[in-house]
């Protein structure tokens, strides 16, 4: 087992894997950036370096800089989080020539399945239907617009080598098709360092469902079952859930074992995601593969109770799968909504800002996956996503029943965040009747506005608990008898510990 991982990552995905490297008895290093310096994530790292920059260029996807305090704190694998350097094959073979581990698959089968090309050619092999579309490597751009036209409109055009929305732009028109082309070639560069992109057939009515799996050196490759993530705003999931109410006994065997049909052509190893959209029919194409870690890893987690992070660790250093397919069942239902720093009611703009009060949900069948506290600055450089509350329940009703009283107990001031946006999605008729596509945001919740505006309440709510707080350390102060730790103003209340 490894010693010591470098996380060249942030926020909640960095602390979710300095979590699992404490558990797995691993030393961690951090590295940030100068508008992270202050991040409650890098402080949990065993040690942690500054990265000169502000920009994701200039640090999270900074090779050189990262491989200098790799080899200076002589760590022996490099863990990527989801994003940045995550599915970069370059890296993962710098990494390889550093005799530092990458901990994901190897360059060779990130190429085949983490290239959206790529993975097309693979399961036209392994006979899993593909969406239509073409390479744009192999086309300029007056050929690229005629194959869209034979394609017939609406298409999608996406970055090959990235994920999260990002370098994606859907087309409904000719006339549209440059503007959205050259859009989507800078923003794949800007994200993933290559501008390179493919044009597909865009479907308006399907969902997204995606199959986890995890693979060793030895040959064994298992799925822990599927995930729906069809709630998505601009291609970007926020609400995630395992079961799919969609999926049938039948076509859960037949989607994971065109996964594992996949994932065993390449050899795969550690965890990886596939994914396909389903139409109305119940006819599923294979979409594309993400060669690691996903944002919506928790949800299967909660109802496999298979540690995603731990494993990822464990395949890398070697150790062999210690359960087989039929060891692994699903537990209830499990749902993951994401917490964005931005206003649903102004087209979703980002909210800058500091963090001046957080107060996390808890309690039974809740988990929360933050990287934030009271003091973080919420900047313009990277995403803007703040947390992940997830819940599990015995059925889907309960998991929605403990989502929504998670999400009301959450508060987070000093920044705007999509909190009432996602409750309204979770009362919403058809998401609790489970009638879910790629378009439901679009037709059921736009125009948005809130129901009710609770800035000043909760602000005066805030202001009334600060005076409390400050009167009885005072009155605490005032007693000579007491211990320091007494007078430590988390001790007034125990409940306040879980707000900073």
């Amino acid at each position: 087992m490894y010693k010591k991982i470098l996380v060249a990552n942030r926020g909640e995905i960095a602390r979710r894997i300095f979590r699992a490297c404490r558990e797995l008895g691993i030393r961690s290093v951090a590295i940030y950036s100068e508008v992270d310096r202050s991040a409650p994530w890098a402080r949990q790292a065993d040690e942690s370096y500054e990265l000169p920059g502000m920009t994701a260029r200039d640090t999270y996807l900074n090779q050189d800089v990262i491989f200098e305090i790799a080899q200076a704190t002589g760590v022996d694998a490099i863990h990527p989080g989801y994003g940045f350097l995550s599915e970069n094959a370059q890296f993962a073979e710098a990494c390889l020539d550093r005799k530092i581990d990458f901990i994901g698959p190897t360059p060779a089968a990130m190429r085949a399945l983490g290239s959206k090309v790529g993975a097309r050619l693979i399961a036209r092999q392994v006979k899993v239907p593909i969406i239509p579309g073409v390479d744009g490597a192999e086309y300029d751009d007056a050929d690229l617009a005629e194959a869209a036209t034979e394609i017939g409109y609406p298409v999608l055009i996406k970055a090959s080598g990235g994920g999260g929305g990002k370098g994606m732009r859907v087309v409904w028109r000719e006339e549209e098709f440059q503007s959205a082309l050259n859009t989507a070639r800078n923003e794949s560069l800007s994200s993933f360092g290559s501008d390179h992109v493919l044009v597909e057939k865009y479907f308006v009515n399907i969902r997204h469902v995606e199959v986890q799996v995890l693979g060793d050196r030895y040959g064994n490759i298992v799925h822990l079952f599927e995930r729906e993530c069809s709630v998505q705003r601009r291609h970007q999931k926020i609400v995630e859930e395992t079961p799919s109410p969609a999926i049938t006994p039948h076509l859960r065997q037949e989607i994971t074992n065109a996964a594992l049909a996949l994932a065993h052509t390449v050899g795969y190893i550690s965890a990886g995601t596939i994914e396909f959209i389903l139409d109305p029919k119940g006819q599923y194409y294979f979409l594309e593969m993400n060669t690691r870690l996903q944002v919506e890893h928790p949800v299967t987690e909660m109802v496999t109770g298979i540690d995603l992070a731990a494993w990822q660790i464990r395949l890398a250093a070697g150790e062999p799968l210690t359960f087989r397919q039929e060891d692994l069942q699903q537990y209830g239902h499990a749902m993951e909504c994401r917490i964005y720093a931005e206003d649903p009611a102004n087209d979703f703009l980002p909210s800058i800002g500091k963090i001046a009060f957080y107060r996390p949900a808890a309690g039974p069948g809740v988990r929360v996956d933050d990287g934030v506290e009271v003091g973080t600055v919420v900047s313009p450089y990277y995403d803007p996503m703040l947390s992940k509350v997830i819940t599990w329940g015995n059925d889907r009703q309960e998991a929605i029943r403990k989502m929504i009283r998670a999400l009301q107990d959450t508060v987070i001031l000093g920044v705007t965040t999509n909190i009432p946006y996602l409750l309204d999605i979770l009362v919403d008729p058809d998401f609790i009747a489970g009638n879910l596509s790629t378009s439901f945001l679009q037709e059921r919740m736009e125009p948005w506005h809130p129901s009710a505006d609770m800035s000043n309440s909760t602000w005066l709510a805030l202001a009334s608990f600060e005076a409390l707080r400050s009167n009885e350390v005072q009155n605490l102060k005032g007693k000579a008898e007491k211990t320091t730790e007494e007078v430590d103003p988390w001790c007034v209340n125990p409940r306040w510990r879980n707000v900073s």
